[in-house]
């Protein structure tokens, strides 16, 4: 039960289910969602080859880490970007967005 194949399975299952939040939503916010599932997605497969194939232990950990930043870092300019956009048009609806386009 604990291969290679399990952690990789789970890890396109997420990467999957954030793949079709990110096409399927119209809310800023159901985006935003789905980007960090497919973020932790690549986390969970750098720790799983970092498990299975990597001779030192620390790297796949050193990646997370940074994939983790950039997850924080994209979360707080993506909701420093959504509350702009509220403030200007009293919705997060992505097509209400569209209009403006100069």
């Amino acid at each position: 039960m604990n291969s290679l194949t399990v952690y990789l399975f789970v890890a396109l299952l997420l990467f999957c289910i954030g793949l079709f939040g990110l096409l399927q939503r119209r809310s800023l916010i159901g985006m935003l969602i789905s980007i960090e599932l497919m973020l932790n997605a690549a986390a969970i497969n750098f720790l799983a080859f970092n498990r299975f194939l990597a001779p030192d232990p620390a790297v796949g950990q050193i990646l997370v880490l940074f994939v983790m930043g950039i997850a924080a870092a994209e979360a707080a300019i993506a909701l420093s970007l959504i509350l702009a956009l509220f403030r200007r048009l009293r919705s997060i609806n992505i097509e209400q967005a569209h209009d403006l386009r100069g």
